[in-house]
């Protein structure tokens, strides 16, 4: 079982997605605790001002809600409704809400069997409970006694990259109209906007690509650009969108261009600390021997890290971007070094008789979902040609070592030694010629 906690200012947002699952057809809310009557005989009205009444306890607390979802693998779907509320009752109890007023839906929009719980951390008496590291100090020990007492599937690391792992958005759902296309998109986004580290719109591309979504502002002289809008696309998999866009403020996340500019700010910092494992990571397939790019980008793929390759309408590569879906942070080239831009990286790879276009076929065609052609703004081009910039590449033999644990802030990647050293001019003695 893998427990997701998300906690936020809107208890009427989470109900309101909870409820909109149950109109589409693909949720069911099967249970309430400390409720005054069940769940079947009571209005979206009921069960919202049963949140409300309790939070007016507290109004200095301005982080109220919390939305969590029990995801169960794949082999479990023979839980019933009862076992269910079972694991729901005694998961809150563990966690401090046992007293909480709260509703369980059962969702039915993925592969596996998930539930989600809604409920507020306002108690009775007024006070809050503390939401800080709620996951790791309670949630994790709770789901680990609840994997033995009911005998479900432990969530290990593996298993649950393997069961929970974010699929593409299916194309052809994007013909099925506005609904089933936005619950699509809405899953990816989900899984992408808060948990990666982007710094820019073109990077948090990157990402949405390989999942057939895109996010996009528009043409310069259209409405939603000039507003500051932003709208989710679907794109099948030559990279060209399909189906009707859907704005950011639709979606029950509202990850808007306002909101993701703050993300950008927010994600430089927290992005930096992992440089290393991407370097480390080119630096090591690259000094041992000379590889051509699609030998590279399936190498480093075997790692997780996945390789964007961007081209112009000639062919030609002028961007790079780095995917590291195990740290989830995204860099393009030029912001890992010199060493990493799509010039280098050129130069550094055997590329003879390769085009710009065979650089962007992959031995394996499922899997390069963001790696097509893509119409790029004006702003990320930009951007990108400051990563073409001339780049010297190391001549002689380095030592492995050396490089991988070299300085993070290093301005040029030429070894010292090779660098020829400066004349020191003489300084006339000004004593003799006088």
């Amino acid at each position: 079982m893998v427990a997701v906690i998300k906690t936020g200012h809107s208890i009427h947002r989470i109900l309101n997605y909870n409820e909109n699952k149950v109109k589409q057809g693909v949720a069911k809310c099967i249970g309430a605790g400390n409720y005054p009557v069940d769940p079947d005989k009571m209005s979206f009205t009921m069960k919202l001002n049963r949140f409300l009444k309790q939070m007016e306890l507290n109004e200095k607390t301005k982080r109220n809600s919390v939305h969590i979802s029990l995801n169960f693998d794949v082999s479990e779907h023979h839980l019933s409704k009862q076992k269910l509320l079972e694991i729901a009752d005694s998961y809150l109890d563990k966690i401090g809400f046992g007293e909480q007023p709260y509703l369980v839906y059962q969702h039915h929009d993925a592969g596996h069997p998930h539930i989600h719980l809604v409920t507020t951390n306002i108690k009775a008496d007024g006070k809050r409970i503390d939401l800080h590291h709620l996951g790791i100090r309670k949630s994790e020990p709770a789901r680990k006694a609840l994997e033995k007492e009911f005998g479900l599937v432990q969530a290990e690391s593996q298993k649950k990259d393997e069961n929970y792992k974010l699929k593409p958005v299916a194309v052809g759902k994007a013909k099925y109209g506005k609904s089933q296309t936005k619950m699509a998109i809405q899953n990816i986004l989900e899984n992408v906007i808060n948990p990666y580290k982007y710094t820019s719109l073109p990077e948090l591309n990157a990402v949405l690509n390989q999942y057939n979504v895109k996010a996009e502002r528009g043409t310069e002289n259209s409405k939603v650009y000039q507003t500051g809008g932003l709208l989710y696309r679907v794109l099948d998999t030559d990279g060209n969108p399909v189906g009707v866009p859907i704005k950011a403020s639709l979606f029950y996340n509202k990850p808007t261009l306002k909101f993701l500019e703050q993300k950008f700010k927010e994600n430089v910092a927290k992005r930096t600390p992992f440089k290393r494992r991407i370097k480390n990571a080119v630096d090591k397939e690259l000094l041992s021997k000379k590889i051509s790019i699609p030998e590279l980008i399936k190498a480093l793929e075997k790692q997780g890290i996945y390789v964007v390759l961007r081209q112009n309408t000639n062919g030609i590569l002028y961007g790079i971007t780095y995917v590291d879906h195990q740290t989830k942070c995204v860099f393009n080239g030029s912001a890992l070094g010199k060493a990493y831009s799509a010039k280098a990286i050129q130069e550094r790879c055997w590329s003879e008789g390769v085009s710009g276009q065979d650089l962007l076929r992959h031995p394996d065609p499922k899997q390069t979902i963001g790696l097509q052609p893509q119409t790029t703004a004006a702003a990320e081009t930009k951007e990108a040609d400051k990563e073409v910039q001339s780049a010297t590449i190391p001549t002689g033999k380095e030592n492995v070592l050396e490089v991988l644990t070299q300085a993070e802030n290093t301005s040029d990647y030429l070894p010292n030694q090779l660098k020829k050293k400066r004349k020191k001019k003489k300084k006339r003695n000004l004593n003799n010629n006088q």
